[in-house]
C-alpha cells in the first residue's frame, strides 16, 4: 500500500513538471527581444586610428542612423578617461536621419592605447560602448 502511494506521488510530480512553462518562457523571450531590438545602427563601433603623432589630438567620428519610427535623443556620452573628450548631436535624431558622436583622444603618452566611449540614448536600455584604438608614436 505504501509503495502504491509513493508511486502515485512520483507520477503526479512527474506529470506536474510538464506544465505550460515552455510557452511562458517563449513569450518572455519574445518580449525581451522586442524590448532590446535596437533602432540605432552604427556605421562602426570600433575604430583603429593606426599610428598618430604624440601631442597631436586625434578626433574619431562615430556615425549612426535612426532606423526606428520615433526620434532618438542622445542623453549622455562619457569617455573612459580624461584623455578622451567627447561631443555629440544634441537635438533629437528623427527616423531615417543620421547623427554623430565625436571622441577626441589627446595622444599625450607614447604607446598603444585602447579607449572607450559610452553612449546612452533614449532608444536603448543598455548604453552602447564604442572603442577607439591605435598607437601614439
Amino acid at each position: 500500500m505504501k509503495m502504491i502511494k509513493i508511486s502515485m506521488l512520483a507520477l503526479a510530480l512527474g506529470l506536474m513538471s510538464f506544465s505550460a512553462v515552455a510557452p511562458v518562457k517563449s513569450l518572455v523571450s519574445e518580449v525581451k527581444e522586442t524590448a532590446t531590438a535596437s533602432t540605432i545602427v552604427w556605421k562602426a563601433e570600433t575604430v583603429d586610428v593606426g599610428e598618430i603623432p604624440q601631442g597631436t589630438p586625434k578626433a574619431i567620428v562615430y556615425e549612426f542612423k535612426n532606423t526606428g519610427k520615433t526620434a532618438v535623443v542622445i542623453t549622455n556620452v562619457q569617455g573612459s578617461c580624461g584623455c578622451t573628450a567627447t561631443d555629440y548631436t544634441k537635438e533629437p535624431i528623427q527616423p531615417g536621419k543620421t547623427a554623430k558622436v565625436t571622441a577626441t583622444y589627446n595622444a599625450a603618452n607614447k604607446g598603444a592605447f585602447t579607449k572607450t566611449v559610452t553612449v546612452t540614448t533614449s532608444a536603448e536600455t543598455t548604453p552602447k560602448v564604442l572603442t577607439l584604438k591605435g598607437t601614439v608614436i
